[in-house]
């Protein structure tokens, strides 16, 4: 009998989780089962013995899956059986990514992956919000090199009160939703959306988060412990040459420091100015040294070339373009540049550029999502596309990736808010980065904002977006906040900090720290001139459009909406959808139906105003109470001997009695010029109580001749 080591964690509110490790998956480096409800994610890390030679960087690969059966499901499709991560996976794997990856040693090059598996599920509890802590925990138990452990937790405000791990349930009411993750002493990673909220109430949230976290991540130490985990094994993943690396350094940081200094705001000749201090450095080895030490040297004056950037912008002020720590790069945009499209724009700030389009659509173009625990559609889609073009890479783009479908998400929570609420159209915002130095993710948040503005979609308020930076040297107490960073200053930085909001609030937030230490007063400094920089771009872009055009282009599809008793929606569809299919024959209109809160609720969209108005005016008639006394266009269905059926409301026909068609006496309904299809009025007599059946006058309508 096997008898797995358990370790419980309780949240705030009596809800508990179980982290089992040593009874499945024991092949694995490391394998936790995680319990809380009846949800259950197996956690699963492997790594290799040795890196690959040549291998500079940290090889890890995080795989969120969820299975079907967790929730007793089938797959779609024709396969029946699990394919391609949907976007929630991918989201999920990302947000574990971003919390581990930093925190594996510098100098460790193994290829890592890490399995996250969603076993079973009730529906009650989000598994997002547990695959980081379960990730953790299988490191934890291992001895894989990790300077862990960390756990991640959502964090919601419902009714002014933060919850930790929310039910979906209780996150339909939350106006904050962000997941945070983070070590014992530091937050690593913070990401989600929330509704116009200031920067001291996300502070408090990320504070009531991490310490959630604290818990959970003593409860892995005390687990690593009990399994004996707690001695790492050993790697030699590099060989260096501290005379070599010493060389590099006094011989490049000097000119190195000089091009940081210099202020050159083009990136491509700024890069050939490094560049060209690595390869004279390299001109006074022979090609037989260069095959042995240049990887070396390449790596040895990436650090001379991050140092000096750091130093230049710590001692000086100085950033790699020549901008105060606080600076905006220039802005300038314009909407309306392409004819086709419902909407567009171009918003270009410095060397990052976006064209944005958006279209509006009808219910048949909503997006239908039918992953494992998540069903429903989507009214409000935005795309990211990144071509490689956009750097000035010479490679081919193949198809979307994870970081495609990460900033596009990042940008959707941005923005999905400021839609209506009672929008009738669906809306698809595409953005396309043509250039890409900086946050092309707040480039998209600026000009989806200015693509729905001219698209005529009344949103609610104008979103801008900023990426924030930081550079802090460890033991130093001097550091310094970076507005609107370069990619550079991403990528040799300690921080990328990107936040969107109106001009009442926080919309949407996306954090990444790479260094120890960070304090809340630094990240407090940061929220605070991440406003004052969004204030400036939103202000540049009302320079563009103040508002949102007053009506949509000529070319748009119309919608008209209407809601009817829930009783009427089979009368409006009619037998076998004839009757919504007649209409829409008829009219050119397309006409959508659906039950919405016991009711019925239409969508009625054409390319014209006419169409739109006849199809309207002929579900009303079919929703129309026949009311004895009023008059009604009707059309001849058919001609009979002792009269006429006239359909004088939609699907509703009665009988125009031959003495009820002229106050003269006929022997035939011909003989007043009536014939099949004509168009006539006609007023309701009488409803038959029995029967149901109407009885027509059209003589009724007429002047009663004069007795002679």
């Amino acid at each position: 009998m096997i008898n797995p080591i358990v370790k419980m964690i309780e949240l705030p509110d009596g809800r508990t989780i179980t982290l089992e490790t040593g009874k499945l998956a024991k092949q694995a480096d490391g394998s936790v089962m995680l319990r809380m409800g009846n949800t259950m994610l197996l956690a699963t890390v492997c790594a290799a013995k040795d890196a690959v030679p040549g291998t500079d960087f940290m090889p890890l690969q995080v795989e969120y899956k969820e299975k079907f059966s967790a929730f007793g499901r089938f797959p779609g499709g024709f396969t029946k059986r699990e394919g391609r991560a949907s976007d929630y996976e991918i989201l999920t794997c990302r947000l574990v990514d971003r919390a581990l990856r930093p925190l594996f040693p510098d100098n460790y090059h193994a290829e890592v992956y890490v399995n996250i598996i969603l076993f079973s599920a009730d529906g009650i509890d989000m598994p997002d919000a547990l695959a980081g802590l379960a990730a953790s925990a299988a490191l934890a138990v291992s001895d894989i090199p990790f300077n862990g452990p960390i756990s991640e937790v959502r964090v919601a405000r419902i009714d002014g009160q933060f919850v930790i791990n929310p039910t979906f349930e209780q996150l339909e009411k939350a106006d904050m939703d962000i997941m945070v993750g983070a070590t014992y002493e530091n937050i690593m990673m913070v990401e989600g959306e929330m509704s116009e909220v200031s920067e001291a109430d996300l502070l408090k949230a990320m504070k009531a988060a991490h310490e959630a976290i604290k818990i959970q991540c003593k409860a892995q130490i005390e687990l690593a412990e009990e399994v004996g985990s707690t001695v790492k094994r050993e790697y030699c993943h590099e060989v260096n040459d501290e005379d070599l690396r010493k060389a590099v350094h006094d011989a490049c940081y000097d000119k190195a420091y000089a091009i940081a200094a210099s202020g050159n705001t083009n990136k491509h000749e700024r890069q050939d100015a490094f560049d060209a201090i690595c390869e004279d450095f390299k001109t006074q080895y022979t090609e037989e040294e260069l095959a042995e030490k240049a990887p070396l040297i390449d790596r040895y004056y990436h650090d001379v070339e991050k140092e000096a950037m750091r130093r230049c912008i710590l001692d000086e002020g100085k950033r790699l373009d020549g901008r105060k720590t606080n600076e905006i790069r220039p802005i300038w945009s314009e909407v309306g540049y392409l004819p086709g499209p419902h909407g567009s724009s171009i918003f270009t700030r410095g060397e990052t550029q976006s064209l944005s389009t958006v279209t509006l659509g009808t219910k048949l173009d909503e997006k239908i999502i039918d992953d494992v625990l998540t069903h429903g559609k989507e009214r409000f889609l935005l795309h990211y596309n990144f071509p490689p073009f956009s750097t000035g890479e010479a490679k081919a783009q193949r198809g979307v990736g994870r970081r495609e479908i990460g900033h596009g998400h990042l940008a959707w929570r941005a923005l999905k808010r400021m839609i209506p609420q009672d929008y009738p159209y669906v809306v698809r915002v595409v953005s396309d980065i043509l250039e890409s130095n900086g946050s092309s993710s707040m480039a998209t948040v600026c000009a989806g904002t200015l693509a729905l503005m001219d698209a005529g979609v009344k949103i609610k308020k104008p979103v801008s977006g900023i990426a924030m930076g930081l550079i802090k040297n460890p033991g130093e107490d001097k550091y310094a906040v970076l507005s609107d960073i370069l990619g550079d200053e991403d990528h040799l930085g300690d921080m990328d900090f990107k936040v969107t909001g109106t001009k009442d609030g926080i919309t949407a937030t996306q954090m990444d720290i790479k260094v120890d230490g960070l304090s809340f007063d630094i990240l407090e400094r940061a929220l605070n001139q991440a406003k004052e920089g969004r204030m400036y771009i939103l202000g540049k872009m009302l320079e563009t459009i103040p508002e949102s055009h007053s009506d949509l282009k000529p070319h748009a599809p119309r919608i008209e909406t209407m809601t009817i008793p829930k009783e009427f929606i089979g009368a409006v569809i009619g037998p076998g959808g004839k009757i919504i299919q007649g209409m829409q024959e008829e009219t050119g209109a397309t006409i959508t139906i659906e039950e919405v809160d016991n009711v019925g609720r239409i969508e009625v969209s054409g390319t014209n105003k006419q169409c739109i108005d006849d199809a309207m005016r002929m579900i009303k008639g079919i929703v129309a109470i026949p009311e004895v006394g009023e008059v009604y266009k009707g059309k001849v269905r058919s001609i009979m001997p002792y009269g006429a059926f006239v359909e004088f409301l939609p699907g509703k026909d009665g009988l125009l009695h031959i003495s009820e068609i002229d106050w003269k006496r006929l022997e035939t309904v011909e003989e007043a010029g009536i014939k099949e299809g004509d168009t006539i009025d006609v007023k309701l007599l009488d409803i038959d109580p029995k029967t149901g059946k109407f009885k027509l006058s059209r003589k009724a309508l007429l002047p009663r001749p004069e007795k002679s």
